[in-house]
């Protein structure tokens, strides 16, 4: 709840959403013209519920299925991302490996840095081994999309307080238009999930349904 002084000095109390809208947040960025799906971090040290940094995130794979067989129908270039170390001291985690431990179990060449195998990476689609929480620090991926002529990113993946958050606001600074399909997304935490999602609609991003997103794939001409 937010408190807030009407002329008279009496106290109006109104809840965050009503606020924030009564401040101008949380507009439609709207759909673009040319999309790509962006899966961040769907991997299995994420996506297994005992792993160190993982969660049940079975909810989310499944839509996370639908949202990429609406994708390939379309021909629609679709990016993976993970988070992979190769030094054996962690020296390529940077100060991130001083705040969690959980990057320890990222290594390169082991089953936790890999793809859930319940998304299958098709030929074609793209693989994109990140270092910290954004899919576009210290990447390629802006390269990749404007040279496709990219204009929307479809956002699933986790974890939402986290890499989907940062991806998402560097998609906005970068000139993207971040959709962030909602039934995609997962988080360790359901406060967090639900209070970034909150924040990105406000400010940085589009929180989208996953059958309003299909409907906007499918009333696209085939690529």
């Amino acid at each position: 709840m937010v408190a807030q002084f009407d002329g008279l000095g009496a106290v109006i109390v109104s809840s965050d959403k009503e606020f924030f809208e009564q401040r101008g947040f949380g507009l439609t960025i709207g759909f673009g013209q040319r999309p790509a799906v962006l899966v961040i971090d769907m991997i299995q040290a994420f996506t297994h519920p005992e792993a160190m940094l993982g969660a049940n995130l079975d909810a989310q794979i499944s839509a996370t299925q639908v949202l990429l067989a609406s994708a390939r129908a379309r021909n629609l270039p679709i990016f993976f991302s993970t988070v992979s170390y190769d030094d054996a001291d962690l020296k390529d985690a940077g100060i991130w490996a001083l705040k969690q431990r959980g990057v320890m179990t990222l290594r390169a060449g082991t089953p936790e840095v890999e793809l859930d195998p319940r998304l299958q990476r098709l030929p074609g689609e793209s693989w994109l081994v990140k270092k910290y929480a954004s899919c576009f620090f210290g990447t390629d991926l802006s390269s990749r999309l404007f040279s496709q002529g990219i204009d929307t990113l479809l956002m699933a993946g986790c974890t939402t307080s986290g890499c989907v958050r940062a991806s998402a606001v560097d998609a906005l600074q970068t000139g993207l238009r971040p959709m962030v399909v909602r039934e995609c997304v997962g988080d360790r935490s359901q406060n967090a999930h639900e209070q970034s999602l909150f924040d990105l609609q406000a400010k940085y991003a589009d929180v989208v349904g996953l059958p309003e997103t299909c409907h906007f794939i499918d009333q696209l001409p085939p690529s």
